[in-house]
């Protein structure tokens, strides 16, 4: 999936699934420190559920691709620990609905250790979650928790819409002092995309990692221009235009890009120009880009698999209808999951937004 127009691959560029590239960005950030470690039930031998750490525990051992117990409570407070002795432990929860045995250690405890020490004690850990449906999972698989972990202050909470975000924003969220929540959109896994792959930098004066490239071009590549060691928060949590358009704005993230750009080239058909964001970072929300482009288009469409019902959505909307008050020709809606426990698999085509629900939502907007 490209969030972008369709174009050839540049100069320097490999078309990788979006797993594969986690997979690069992971093995990048623990060639460039050896503080970096990968923890996780199964990751090792087996590379993890969908095999996004594959052939890192040959190459780097079992010191630093750590097969845990099946305890996520355990793994995550043993990450807490280990950030605070100085590492920057990168944690794999299998499935989503999987993290909920951990959310104590998260929301209590990893959230809240930097701000109840004034910022003495920096916990960088990052917390890797497959989430979202589509791919016909039983119970407890395809949950989106995002808003969860959004709600609770100390954590950024970001998704990679494509392989080459995927790729850098890993790095980037590695070399962050804070708490990182890393949404993985698993029905995305093996979408293939360019990425601009750059290897470990050179390390200058004092072992800082000076970089060799950026991270190219397309529009997600502004955001990595820093050296992954070098931490740029805006390259985890600045939202991205991806499509100009001039009628309606349509934003979302991670699972739901896809859809949104599919119904922006619909609606192009039909004679309304759409623009379309990405907005990468669920917490903290980059409201500065969306109420941007929502003064020019008077109208915004929010997107994503989550339950609207108190979404990430509601806090877009009403942080952007107070900033476009007077530009809004109409109030902003949201398309998401309904109020319902997921459902089986075979109905979730029924319960994630589609083509046709993000199209009757465009209609709607424009009626106004």
């Amino acid at each position: 999936m490209s969030t972008g127009p369709t174009s050839p691959p540049a100069a320097g560029t490999e078309q990788l699934p979006l797993a594969k590239a986690i997979n690069l960005g992971l093995r990048h950030a623990l060639e460039r420190d050896p503080k970096v470690l990968l923890m996780g039930e199964d990751i090792g031998a087996l590379g993890g559920v969908f095999r996004v750490t594959d052939g890192l525990l040959k190459d780097f051992g079992a010191s630093r691709v750590v097969d845990t117990p099946l305890a996520e409570s355990g793994i995550v407070g043993t990450a807490i620990g280990m950030a605070m002795a100085g590492y920057r432990p990168v944690v794999e929860i299998q499935f989503d609905g999987f993290v909920f045995p951990a959310f104590d250690q998260i929301t209590t405890q990893l959230a809240k250790m930097s701000y109840r020490s004034r910022g003495a004690v920096q916990v960088p850990v990052v917390i890797r979650i497959p989430y979202g449906g589509g791919i016909g999972a039983v119970e407890h698989h395809s949950e989106s928790p995002e808003a969860l972990f959004a709600h609770t202050p100390g954590l950024r909470v970001i998704s990679p819409a494509t392989a080459e975000d995927a790729y850098a924003m890993i790095q980037d969220a590695i070399a962050c002092p804070d708490p990182v929540i890393f949404l993985e959109p698993k029905a995305r896994y093996w979408e293939k995309g360019p990425v601009r792959v750059r290897p470990p930098g050179r390390t200058g004066p004092g072992g800082q990692d000076v970089g060799t490239e950026p991270y190219g071009p397309g529009a997600h590549s502004a955001q990595h221009e820093q050296p992954p060691s070098v931490f740029d928060p805006g390259a985890i949590q600045n939202a991205t235009v991806v499509r100009e358009g001039t009628d309606i704005t349509l934003a979302g993230y991670g699972p739901t890009m896809r859809t949104i750009v599919a119904a922006a080239q619909a609606a192009q058909e039909e004679g309304t120009s759409a623009e379309v964001i990405d907005l990468r970072s669920v917490s903290p929300l980059d409201i500065d880009t969306v109420a941007s482009s929502v003064r020019k288009t008077g109208r915004l469409v929010v997107v994503h698999e989550a339950p609207t019902y108190f979404g990430a959505g509601a806090e877009l909307a009403a942080s952007v209808s107070a900033e476009c008050f007077y530009h809004l020709q109409a109030p902003v809606l949201r398309v998401g999951g309904f109020h319902t426990p997921y459902p089986v698999a075979n109905l979730e085509e029924d319960y994630l937004p589609d083509l046709d629900r993000v199209m009757h939502a465009i209609d709607d907007s424009l009626s106004h």
